[in-house]
């Protein structure tokens, strides 16, 4: 049946971070480190609207953008983190539909897309499908991504920058000085950045900052799968100011023609969670994070995540893959750092789990060594 796949399918890799994942299925006593799923259920005031929604009949189709009540309540905020006078808002099925969107609107084969190395896996395999030459940006070991970085690896042909702040793999936050130089060399060399900021609320040290706050040609991507504990919602939005209408009405037609909406009762339960504070549970991940610091810094090296909820941890002997295949063989489920990076000498944590796991966690990688 290979004869009838497209070439651009056959192109696509599946994702090593599924398979660790469906290991864990088959495991009897695994510490699961594996998926990035918050490991609190969703409030029970959100819970409440959207099971309300369902029972009063708003179950049909919406705007291809959303509901009108949602979108205010988005724009609201984004103007909020970037200072932006009435942005566009698009509610999507999560943020990997925001990706599917922007890319699929922006990307001509031959486009350079750039991207800070290590990088969510769907920045590069969907850049991959639609043509699109990847330019990976080396941000080891600190992570953190910079003008100087950009300058370096920008061509006559890129016309996006990924910023992901803070980041996954990696968890790292970009400071103000960071988000500055960026945002001069992408108004210097005409980049659109989209701006994956799924994960601002989990930020333990420092405040993250939007990058639409400091460049005006900046598409934000955020949503609720993290903060409220809703993965299976698949509920996300895309946001931009108002000089970017032409690029947002087509991606709203794209979303037309192929999601059509994103599921109503979720919209109206999202009105209400956009409203409910999540500093306490924010609070409780900060606690995991030192756990895993204290836990690994000494005898790993690793550098003190910022944010979100992984660690990206230098492996021992330099070969993640191999040390991975040892961590499996010992119920300890985590990614090797080449699904994440053209390096493979590190592996991803997600610390999205109870403490206890994450002790058990601890201490069968320190027998690893």
């Amino acid at each position: 049946m290979e004869k009838y796949l497209s070439d651009r399918i056959k192109g696509m890799d599946a994702s090593g971070i599924r398979k660790i994942w469906q290991l864990a299925q088959k495991m009897t006593d695994p510490v699961n480190f594996s998926i990035g799923e918050p490991d609190f259920d969703v409030p029970e005031p959100v819970k409440e609207a959207a099971i309300e929604a369902i029972r009063n009949g708003r179950n049909g189709y919406t705007l291809t953008t959303g509901l009108n009540d949602l979108r205010a309540k988005i724009a609201a905020k984004v103007s909020a983190d970037t200072g932006w006078d009435d942005p566009q808002v698009i509610v999507t099925c999560g943020v990997s539909g925001c990706l599917m969107l922007a890319l699929n609107a922006l990307v001509n084969p031959g486009d350079d897309v750039l991207m800070p190395d290590p990088y969510f896996v769907i920045y590069d395999q969907m850049t991959k499908m639609l043509g699109g030459n990847r330019v990976y940006i080396d941000t080891y070991p600190d992570f953190r991504l910079t003008g100087e970085h950009v300058a370096r690896a920008v061509t006559p042909a890129s016309k996006i920058l990924f910023v992901n702040s803070p980041s996954n793999p990696s968890g790292a936050v970009y400071s103000e000085d960071d988000l500055k130089s960026i945002a001069q060399e992408a108004k210097k060399n005409d980049l659109i950045v989209l701006s994956d900021e799924i994960y601002s609320d989990f930020s333990y040290d420092s405040k993250a900052l939007s990058m639409g706050r400091y460049y005006e040609n900046t598409i934000v991507m955020g949503g609720f799968s993290k903060s409220h504990g809703a993965p299976g919602w698949r509920l996300g939005y895309l946001a931009a100011p108002k000089h970017m209408a032409a690029i947002f009405d087509k991606m709203a037609t794209l979303q037309q023609y192929t999601i059509v909406c994103a599921p109503q009762p979720f919209q109206v339960a999202a009105t209400v969670a956009i409203d409910y504070p999540v500093d306490d549970l924010v609070a409780k991940y900060k606690a995991k994070r030192d756990m895993i610091y204290d836990g690994l810094a000494k005898d790993f090296g690793l550098i003190k995540p910022a944010g979100a909820f992984y660690a990206f941890v230098p492996a021992p002997g330099g070969n993640a893959t191999e040390f991975v295949m040892k961590a499996i063989e010992n119920d300890v489920l985590i990614i090797p750092g080449n699904c994440f990076s053209q390096k493979d000498t590190h592996f991803r944590i997600s610390y999205a789990t109870s403490e206890d796991m994450i002790k058990k966690g601890i201490a069968r990688l320190k027998d690893l060594l």
